[in-house]
């Protein structure tokens, strides 16, 4: 069985699909997890769970496009734990679908700043708790549209290919001089409500549940996975 006993982890994203299922399997092989969402009642459901399976967790509802926000969670984690072993970069958002002419720059701007700007944020916040820890590791979900473009999915696949490219990037960076590694994940067609919204009418029976993708991910995390590596649930 999986263990992570004693580890600390921190998902975005957890109050739904992947994200909570993510949350969900962390707990269960014995990290303590920080649970974030602007829903504020979908993280309860997703704790009240983790706990009646004998996990523990930590609700830190917020708007991840508040930069301070990311901040000051970053010192309270600090305050409290003085680290962070597992960074889940799972929250996202999926636009319009929609030619690229005809991209709104109000969409434009809402999709950056949830799938990339916030990213980055929480990157460099917690880049000195992943460091304290002795085996800190970065994960972030993309898409098969961050390297095989598709049409009308221009925005979700630009901060997509974005958030790659700095994900491996700041691996580069602290692979020779800290513990830290970074790892991408695509999850491939997964039964959740991003994916019901960009195929309406699919029926979502044929596809993988989010708890397939959270099975996959906590068993990378558990391994000493190279830095920069890329892989498929």
């Amino acid at each position: 069985m999986t263990t992570l006993t004693g580890k600390l982890a921190l998902v975005t994203g957890a109050s739904r699909g992947i994200g909570a299922a993510t949350a969900e399997a962390l707990a269960a092989a014995g990290a303590h997890v920080i649970l974030t969402a602007r829903t504020e009642a979908g993280l309860i459901e997703v704790d009240d769970r983790i706990h009646a399976a004998g996990g523990s967790a930590t609700i830190a509802p917020f708007d991840l496009t508040d930069g301070d926000a990311v901040d000051r969670l970053a010192a309270a984690l600090h305050a409290r734990w003085g680290k962070l072993d597992v960074l889940v970069l799972n929250a996202a958002t999926l636009g319009t679908l929609t030619p690229v002419p005809h991209i709104s720059p109000k969409d434009f701007d809402f999709v950056v700043a949830i799938n990339l700007t916030a990213n980055w944020r929480l990157i460099r916040a917690f880049d000195p708790l992943l460091r304290a820890s002795d085996a800190g590791r970065l994960v972030t979900l993309t898409s098969s549209v961050a390297t095989t473009p598709r049409a009308y999915w221009g925005t979700y696949a630009a901060t997509k290919a974005a958030l790659d490219s700095l994900v491996l990037t700041y691996g580069e960076e602290v692979s020779n001089v800290s513990a830290v590694r970074v790892a991408i994940v695509d999850p491939g067609a997964t039964a959740t409500t991003m994916r019901a919204r960009a195929f309406p009418g699919e029926d979502q029976t044929t596809l993988k549940p989010p708890s397939a993708v959270a099975d996959m991910l906590v068993g990378l995390l558990a391994t000493d996975f190279a830095t920069g590596s890329r892989h498929r649930a």
